[in-house]
Formats: C-alpha cells, structure tokens, sequence
C-alpha cells in the first residue's frame, strides 16, 4: 500500500493541534521549524491541561490561538476523565486538525479518545522504544546499563507507549550521567527528531499500513537521528 498523493499545499495547508502541560519546548522546536522551513502547514492550536503552562504564553506571543482545558476541573464529576477528555475533544476539533501532536503532554488518555483521532495523533517518548514505557526512563536506562538511550515518536493507541514507531533519535549514555544530564541530552535530540517526523507525514514520506509505519523511499534515513555528543 502506498500513500495517496499529497494533500497540503500553500494553498491547504496542514492543520496541526499541539497538546501540552508545561513549557512545551518540543512545540517550540516543532512551530519554529514550520514556520523557517516553511512548510505547507501551521500549528493551529496549542491546547494544555494545565492554565499555567508556561508554553501557552509562548504561543500565544507568536499569535497562536491557545486554550486550556483544566484536568482538575473535572474532579466532581462522576467520571472525571471522561468528562475532561470530551471536553478535550471539543477544544481540539474546534480547529479541525489534520493532525494532534502531543508534546510533553501528561495525561493518560482513554480508548475512545484515542479511537477519535486514530492513525492522526503522536507522541513523543523518552525512550528507544519499546524499552522503558511508562516514567522515569532515564533512570531506569542508566540503572540498566545501558551504553545508548534516545526518545521514539510514535502512533498513540490505546496501549500506552506501544503505537507504530514513525521515528528515533539516539544518544550516548555517559560516565558520570545523572537522570537530568541524561533527560537534557535526549531533549535535545527530540527537538530534532520531531518536527522531522510530522513534516514527514505532512509531506506524505510515511503512512500506516496493517499496523506499521512505511516509509517512502530514502524517508527513513531522515527520521533516524543519532547525537555522538554530550
């Protein structure tokens, strides 16, 4: 199965809603790239759970529409989380994406969500996929031993840390490395690896097929990134 022919332009250009919980700097590094690169797409919307994200300000500076939908909000409810992720939902299909980016978004989110957004919605992993889902990657890295660690963008299902992998970024675990100067060398290879990835799908190099992510010919070399540096 190969992908159709590309469906953005300057004309119709690709619509992407960025979630976050924090300073959002993988949608930074992802909405700076779009905009120097000029891709044939924009970042919409940055939505995040949390009103003080210190990303929605940056957003915001740069004339993206940005809103919040306060997970906490939903705490009386007699089912918390879906009553905040339907109001999620509503908040992001408010901008009709052709694409969700989660970037450091800190919420687990249900079947039914995910199902809304299948085959159309990443995320960004701290982890060589499928070693270390779930937290505290790094630590759990360097306590393994081992002499590589990276982050992997992925298709989100409804299992946790387990979609189709689209992309990875690898780096050197060093003498000495403590989980922060582990987490801040990794972050900086995902500031790489990302926006790669989701100019990759908005330019058609890779779609979904039975289960796994295909590459168009010469697109994977792109969306391999190894960092030898500290």
């Amino acid at each position: 199965m190969s992908p159709a022919a590309p469906r953005f332009g300057a004309q119709n250009p690709a619509r992407l809603v960025v979630l976050i919980s924090g300073r959002g700097s993988n949608m930074q590094a992802l909405a700076e790239c779009c905009e120097r690169e000029a891709w044939p797409a924009h970042v919409a919307a940055v939505i995040s759970n949390r009103p003080q994200a210190a990303g929605l300000a940056w957003a915001a500076q740069r004339g993206i529409a940005t809103g919040c939908v306060d997970h906490t909000a939903f705490a009386a409810q007699s089912d918390p989380r879906a009553a905040f992720e339907a109001a999620l939902r509503e908040a992001i299909d408010a901008h009709a994406p052709d694409l969700v980016v989660l970037a450091g978004f800190m919420r687990i989110l249900g079947a039914d969500f995910v199902q809304h957004y299948a085959g159309r919605m990443l995320n960004i992993h701290p982890s060589l996929l499928p070693a270390f889902t779930g937290l505290h990657t790094h630590r759990r890295a360097i306590e393994a031993g081992c002499r590589l660690a990276g982050s992997t963008v992925h298709i989100v299902t409804p299992e946790l840390d387990h979609g189709p992998i689209v992309a990875q970024a690898a780096v050197p675990v060093l003498p000495g490395d403590d989980e922060d100067r582990l987490a801040a060398r990794v972050l900086r290879a995902e500031h790489v690896i990302y926006p790669r990835a989701v100019r990759a799908w908005v330019d058609g190099a890779w779609w979904l097929d039975g289960g796994r992510v295909r590459h168009a010919p010469g697109a994977a070399d792109d969306l391999w990134h190894f960092s030898p540096r500290p």
